[in-house]
């Protein structure tokens, strides 16, 4: 009787996005607790270009190493894509005849940021029909964007901070109408790109009134992105609540929040205070009780008021006054044995292995297609 081969599961990582190397390190972190006697792991990076290539699966070089972030480079073999879930992914060998790695039974894309958890990559999968883990296109696309996740948000009653959204069109016709609708927001503001993550191209502005600064700062966000989102500080806590897609299709799960201490010299979460400091968590967050019981139902709601799937992570503020604001959902958190996001599921009785098993397992019961 011939051996049940393994479920061959794509780890695709790494990608165009400014958040290349944390995808990579991301990837790392998932493949070395992956269930080799269940999953075979087929790791599939991108180069900042573009390149599909096969990669070693070696975790230590997606590692930080003394403050060396991970990427993927040109060394690794290039592959072929297919269009149709039935075909094989092809090696392509300099000078060699392609031949095929066989077929792959589930995608888990470790990619964060533009053309990876925007619903482009996504899109790309389903035109394979292939099944992939996490949210489908819409989601993904309207997460990305926080100036449209921020008009969803409201449109479901869910609190959120007030915002301009400062267009590529609008910031080149219209600058002084919209320093001026932005000077309304109030004294501390923040400028972000408004499809980027892991605080890439985010600055703060102490004063509103300061045109300058506020002009240095858009410009700072569009060298990441033409669309810029400038949101209007909000005094509070910073508190993250994971979310888990249901085995058995009930509501979501959520996890215990956690709330984030910035490393001392940092002025808010930027990507050095995230990834290359001290900056801590407690877990869970120290609130009371009928705060952490919002902060969760809030999670739940949020990740179905978007449409997600699989997993996501929620930030919100506890504000000074009270009062519960969603920031923003993330559709692919950071996930590195230290990352924010498998640390909560721990608290919460999930550990590491069995959080990725858990959403292979959930991506694997859904049909490809339309979602």
């Amino acid at each position: 009787m011939a051996e049940q081969r393994k479920i061959r599961v794509a780890v695709v990582f790494g990608g165009r996005s400014s958040e290349h190397e944390i995808s990579c390190v991301t990837a790392g972190g998932v493949i070395s607790v992956i269930d080799t006697d269940r999953y075979e792991v087929v790791p599939i990076g991108i180069t900042r270009d573009g390149t599909w290539v096969l990669e070693s699966g070696d975790t230590d070089r997606l590692a930080i190493d003394q403050g060396r972030l991970p990427v993927v480079d040109a060394s690794g073999t290039a592959l072929a894509l297919p269009f149709d879930s039935r075909a094989d992914l092809l090696v392509l060998e300099p000078g060699a005849v392609p031949h095929r790695l066989g077929e792959v039974d589930v995608i888990l894309p470790l990619l964060h940021g533009p053309f990876g958890e925007d619903g482009t990559i996504q899109g790309l999968f389903e035109m394979m029909g292939a099944r992939y883990a996490g949210a489908g296109v819409l989601a993904s696309a309207a997460a990305m964007d926080k100036v449209l996740m921020k008009a969803l948000l409201r449109g479901s009653g869910i609190r959120s901070g007030e915002y301009v959204a400062v267009t590529d069109g609008r910031w080149r016709r219209e600058r002084k109408r919209v320093l001026d609708d932005i000077a309304e927001l109030g004294a501390t503001l923040f400028v972000k790109p408004a499809r980027a993550g892991s605080s890439v191209g985010i600055s703060k502005v102490a004063d509103a009134s300061d045109t300058d600064a506020v002009v240095a700062a858009i410009e700072a966000a569009r060298e990441h992105d033409p669309k810029v989102i400038v949101e209007a500080a909000i005094a509070g806590r910073e508190i993250e609540c994971g979310v888990l897609e249901s085995l058995d299709g009930g509501a979501p799960d959520v996890s215990l929040p956690a709330e984030i201490h910035v490393a001392e010299g940092f002025d808010f979460y930027d990507f050095e205070a995230k990834y290359l400091s001290t900056s801590s968590l407690t877990i869970p967050a120290d609130l009371p009780a009928d705060a952490i019981e919002d902060i969760r139902r809030l999670a739940a709601r949020t990740f179905e008021a978007v449409g997600c799937e699989g997993l996501a992570r929620v930030d919100f503020f506890y504000g000074d006054d009270g009062e519960v604001y969603v920031n923003e959902i993330n559709t692919m958190p950071g996930f590195t044995p230290s990352s924010a996001f498998p640390q909560m599921w721990a608290a919460t009785g999930v550990d590491y292995p069995t959080l990725v098993d858990r959403i292979l397992r959930t991506a694997l019961t859904r049909p490809p297609g339309l979602r």
